[in-house]
């Protein structure tokens, strides 16, 4: 299996589009043209799974292809051995998503390629434009479309294509397009404070769903997938005035599932960052001052924990309670769970007020220089940046600035909260190897007193917070 990145930009068109002139794109631009007919099967699962969470699986019809699998929130795609059958390993890191239900054949696209290359004057390729007429079958439905897409897109050529008559699409619509009968469309007006929060839902599932399939593959992302989480735990707590209320119930049992499984990769997390962190604060100590095993015992204490916490992830998306997360996530991808008519005043409102909150409770942090107080007061700043993020698209000066100073904030309340948990790792570590024959727990009282130190450093650093 192999990544690929596939960063083309798509036009919708009509039957009888021109293509614009491009080959002065590229100075002393040539431009060479070759033709391609390709057909390609996609597959799913009969509840159209994959297709609700944006992604898509392909293979090339008539010959040995790699079955192609296409990532949601972006064009990242994975590529598996060609075989009659899906693949196993596919099935295998998809059933999370599927839930387990087998793919299965649902449409046929047929692809008549014109293909542009527009080389400069060394020869090296700058610019694909690829002219696309297409015809698909789904059961007895035909359908027939005409694309053009662009890899790069310079704004020259976006311009070019628009006065033509293109129209950008924001994802490839091949699919979409193919399936957009078999479900009935949502024809509900959606106002901009609802489209912003539909957006930034949808981007924090893509980023879970990723962190999935990324899992099962044996990868690590548990960072991105819990900062996912974060954002949109924070979402529905910061907006909860906007919620649905006849969702009201599903969003409490999935925000309550959401919490269970970032603390069940939190437990593997924690581990990671202390064993990185101690560990570079190892390296810098002068070899005569590591007295006894202390990597090995450091290792080993953090290993113990790790390796239990990892098979806790492992169970944990085995459980009917993660399926029936993902399953609500996918709803979610399509609509997240508030009013469709709220406003953009009214996401502002919200956004204003986490950022009052989080000033306030900096402030009382503050006063009483209080660990669990500034720890508090770092969720707090944490929440107010995500919602700063939230209202980019509809205020993006100043989202921009107080997403910056809330991320601020946060960095130097969370430096501030890892020395904190570093020094209980090293309490704990110190004293079991000072009660065993072969070992003392000097070293790790010198990293204990380095903690302090730097956490006296970051408490000054927090009292020149506003």
């Amino acid at each position: 299996m192999a990544d690929t990145l596939d960063q083309r930009d798509h036009w919708e068109v009509d039957r009888e589009f021109t293509l614009p002139h491009f080959g002065d794109l590229v100075t002393d631009g040539r431009v060479e043209h070759d033709t391609d007919d390709v057909e390609t099967a996609y597959f799913d699962t009969a509840e159209r799974d994959l297709h609700a969470f944006g992604m898509t699986v392909t293979r090339r019809v008539g010959d040995d292809a790699d079955w192609v699998l296409t990532m949601p929130g972006s064009s990242a795609t994975l590529r598996f051995a060609g075989s009659m059958s899906v693949p196993e390993e596919l099935a295998t890191i998809t059933h999370g998503v599927t839930g387990g239900r087998d793919l299965g054949h649902i449409a046929t696209i047929r692809t008549l390629r014109d293909r542009y290359l527009v080389s400069d004057a060394e020869g090296g390729s700058r610019l694909e434009i690829d002219d696309d007429n297409l015809r698909a079958s789904l059961g007895d439905r035909l359908l027939a479309w005409r694309e053009v897409h662009a890899a790069p897109a310079p704004a020259r050529l976006r311009e070019r294509l628009s006065e033509a008559g293109a129209r950008q699409a924001t994802e490839p619509p091949r699919l979409n397009r193919l399936l957009a009968g078999d479900t009935e469309r949502d024809a509900v007006a959606v106002a901009a404070g609802a489209q912003a929060l539909d957006r930034y839902v949808a981007a924090q599932v893509d980023e879970i769903v990723r962190g999935d399939i990324e899992l099962r593959r044996g990868h690590d992302p548990i960072h991105d997938t819990r900062v996912a989480i974060r954002r949109l735990r924070s979402t529905i707590r910061v907006f909860d005035e906007l919620l649905d209320v006849f969702a009201e119930d599903d969003v409490a049992d999935v925000e309550a599932d959401l919490k269970w499984f970032a603390g069940v990769l939190g437990d593997v997390r924690d581990c990671q960052v202390q064993q990185d962190r101690l560990g570079a604060a190892l390296d810098e100590l002068p070899e005569e001052l590591i007295l006894g095993p202390v990597r090995a015992r450091l290792r080993n204490d953090l290993k113990a924990v790790e390796l239990p916490a990892r098979e806790a992830v492992d169970e944990a998306m085995r459980s009917p309670r993660y399926a029936k997360m993902l399953s609500h996530l996918q709803v979610w991808r399509r609509r997240a769970p508030f009013h469709h008519w709220i406003e953009a005043a009214a996401v502002r409102r919200l956004a204003n007020k986490a950022q009052r909150k989080a000033r306030r409770r900096l402030a009382t942090a503050l006063e009483a220089d209080d660990a669990e107080l500034l720890h508090r007061a770092r969720k707090a700043a944490k929440r107010a940046r995500y919602a700063a993020e939230l209202m980019e698209p509809i205020d993006p000066k100043a989202a921009k600035r107080e997403r910056k100073h809330f991320k601020h904030i946060q960095s130097v309340l969370g430096d501030h909260q890892d020395t904190v948990v570093a020094m209980a790792w090293l309490r704990r570590i110190g004293v079991a190897a000072g009660t065993t024959d072969g070992e003392n727990g000097f070293t790790f009282g010198l990293l204990y007193g380095r903690e302090q130190a730097l956490g006296a450093e970051y408490r000054r650093a927090v009292q020149k917070l506003e």
